[in-house]
């Protein structure tokens, strides 16, 4: 991900959604497979018209979490609380909440139109289910495609109908587990785009699953951060990729700079690198986004420090070069493709953007 890119907007009245009770709130969830921990204590609230996406690696708990939810697993301990009522013992059908899944889950047999309807019709069928079928497809753009088959229609064609079909039900929460997963890259960014849109204009709140961060960044009101079953961070995703809590969310989102430094007298030291901080004496650890990090300025308060360029990837826009200081400290350093670094440069970077975080175990 070139930086942050995130094209999120805020849906409306969600920040003052936040200030009052929230629409789901999880309680100290815990769950087992045999002897195996998959969920850990998660406490988390989703508010109303909240778009807020569970983001994390394979194995991380994030879909255990969507099914405990949805009411497809049960929870070993914790509570579900939908505003005043708790829902965890009740049945999936009762909770208004609605679940579009990965493979979305079509009866081939079954037209558009009668896959739209079928959990309604299997329920008991309103007398206005024409009309809210009909209402259902134009939310979504595939009225013309009524009477089709879904083996007739494309994948992301398909996913709207799974859409369709989870709205005609009229949850009060939408589940989504990794949805645009099998979609090819440029449809997948098209359907980001209508879906955060959709969304905004239903003003029904979205619990969104992927392991993709670009994904989450760009349709996100916030991002749950769930790592081993336990939450690393829970953050709008300006906020978690500027100013990231633990070693594991800056390398999680984006691409980023790990200095170990030896805080003393006011200032961290790591290799060539000495700049000012207001933290105690001792070992500490900086996220330093490679963009962040530029040619030499007339910036007197800039950290400045010589690197040659040992290798670089192309980006489009921009370019990914590996740089070695003198002592062998390893950076990456992101700049324009038109910019032509070569050999031994001087570069700089403003100490605020020297993140302390949290040190993490993995990956470091």
């Amino acid at each position: 991900m070139d930086s942050l890119t995130t094209t999120s907007q805020i849906a409306p009245g969600f920040e003052a959604a936040q200030a009052s009770a929230a629409l789901l709130s999880i309680r100290n969830v815990a769950k087992r497979f045999g002897t195996n921990p998959v969920l850990r204590g998660i406490s988390l609230d989703i508010a109303e018209g909240e778009f807020l996406t569970i983001l994390g690696e394979s194995g991380s708990g994030k879909t255990t979490l969507l099914r405990i939810i949805a009411g497809f697993e049960s929870a070993d301990s914790g509570e579900l609380w939908m505003g005043s009522e708790r829902i965890d013992g009740l049945p999936p059908y009762r909770r208004r909440v609605n679940t579009v899944f990965q493979n979305y889950a079509l009866f081939p047999h079954l037209t558009v139109e009668e896959n739209v309807a079928y959990g309604l019709r299997v329920e008991k069928a309103p007398a206005d289910l024409p009309s809210r079928v009909e209402q259902a497809l134009a939310m979504v753009k595939m009225s013309a495609f009524a009477k089709s088959k879904p083996s007739r229609i494309s994948g992301g064609q398909q996913q709207r109908v799974a859409l369709a079909r989870a709205l005609i039900k009229r949850p009060r929460l939408l589940l989504l587990d990794e949805p645009l997963s099998a979609l090819d890259a440029n449809l997948r960014r098209q359907m980001q785009v209508e879906l955060k849109a959709l969304q905004r204009e239903l003003g029904i709140s979205f619990l969104f699953v992927t392991h993709d961060q670009e994904e989450a960044m760009v349709m996100s009101d916030r991002i749950a951060l769930l790592r081993s079953g336990e939450l690393e961070q829970v953050a709008s995703p300006r906020e978690i990729y500027s100013r990231p809590a633990t070693a594991y969310t800056a390398q999680f989102i984006g691409h980023t700079n790990l200095l170990r430094a030896e805080v003393s007298a006011g200032a961290a030291r790591c290799g060539v690198l000495s700049w000012p901080v207001n933290l105690p004496d001792g070992h500490a650890l900086f996220s330093l986004r490679p963009e962040k990090v530029r040619l030499r300025s007339r910036d007197s308060s800039a950290v400045t420090f010589h690197a040659s360029v040992r290798s670089r990837a192309f980006h489009g826009a921009t370019e990914l070069l590996q740089m070695e200081c003198s002592d062998g400290l390893a950076l990456s350093v992101r700049i324009p493709a038109s910019t032509n670094l070569q050999g031994n440069v001087e570069l700089e970077f403003s100490p605020a953007d020297a993140i302390p975080v949290r040190d993490s175990q993995e990956r470091l």
